[in-house]
């Protein structure tokens, strides 16, 4: 009840374009009593909101934080599904784990875990990320699209455009994508996308899309060993940015792309894929576990599978593997 009036009064303040609404007016908006609209907007204080109270006016919203808190999130975010439930904690160790434990216990599609720090954050592999505190964005998306298990890869490429026009909207910069799940300025790393699934042998019961991007760092956040393969939005742009608003692109990206996915296929979001990815054409090292493949990177299948031809002209496909481009 309590998140249902903060919901209400956020969306009424924000609607106001910075004209007074009295409290008379919130109470009738939110259902409640004045009395509790007074708590409601202490409560959003104590989150960093600045609201102006002035006697016989009301309240108006000066000032918003940067945080990407519930209330901060919601605050003009655009989409009918993903993050309408979201579930902040200002620390945890891995936001993928919660959203695995809540996919299980039968999250809504759409629900959205995201913190202000991890502790314990990792990537593909089961390698370390780097999740610093009240700088980046780290964030699970709980999906539940009715497809078989093998259709899930493709997530991985469907987040990637999403998160890079995302970036293209909120910024001036021009992101690429590694395959599979790189997003890079200038070569150097931003974010990285961890898909991983929930499923029987015949359909999918959830994908839960892992999201580590780096907004406002600046380069002494990075380990030594860091500072020349990662980068931050701040660093590229030259100046610090929201964090909610850009969680609010991204979520906004992905459910146009995931629409279109669902009603056309695949074939629309490989021609943007490609048109974002910086090995197309270009010399690769691909490392499997099976070994490694040098040669031509032609693009990606139908199924979002990586082609590479090598110098005999033979086209292998990759399912799995790291690469390095322009070797």
């Amino acid at each position: 009840m309590q998140s249902t009036i903060k919901k209400k009064l956020l969306h009424a303040l924000s609607e106001s374009d910075q004209d007074f609404l009295s409290g008379q007016a919130l109470a009738e908006i939110a259902g409640c009593s004045r009395t509790a609209i007074w708590k409601h907007i202490e409560e959003l204080r104590k989150e960093g909101f600045v609201l102006e109270a002035v006697r016989k006016k009301g309240y108006r919203i000066i000032e918003t934080p940067d945080s990407v808190t519930e209330s901060k999130i919601r605050l003009g975010l655009q989409t009918k599904t993903l993050g309408r439930v979201i579930h902040y904690e200002e620390s945890v160790q891995s936001t993928q784990r919660i959203a695995h434990v809540l996919a299980g216990d039968g999250a809504a599609e759409g629900t959205l875990v995201i913190s202000d720090e991890q502790t314990a954050g990792r990537g593909r592999l089961m390698r370390e990320w780097h999740s610093s505190k009240g700088t980046g964005i780290w964030m699970s998306l709980i999906l539940k699209p009715l497809l078989p298990p093998q259709k899930a890869p493709q997530f991985t490429l469907i987040t990637a455009v999403a998160v890079v026009q995302a970036i293209e909207e909120a910024t001036d910069l021009h992101p690429q994508i590694k395959w599979p799940n790189d997003i890079l300025i200038d070569g150097k790393k931003v974010t990285g996308i961890l898909t991983e699934l929930q499923a029987e042998s015949d359909k999918i019961n959830s994908i839960i899309i892992g999201i580590g991007m780096n907004v406002n760092h600046t380069k002494e956040h990075f380990p030594d060993e860091l500072q020349t393969i990662a980068t931050s939005l701040a660093i590229e742009q030259g100046d610090t940015l929201s964090r909610s608003e850009i969680v609010q692109k991204v979520l906004e990206r992905i459910e146009a792309l995931y629409s279109i996915y669902m009603k056309e296929g695949f074939t629309p979001i490989k021609l943007l894929w490609e048109s974002y990815a910086i090995s197309i054409g270009k010399k690769i090292r691909a490392r499997t576990i099976n070994g490694t493949i040098e040669g031509r990177a032609l693009g990606i299948t139908d199924e979002g599978v990586l082609k590479i031809e090598d110098t005999t002209g033979t086209v292998h496909q990759i399912y799995s593997a790291d690469i390095e481009v322009n070797i």
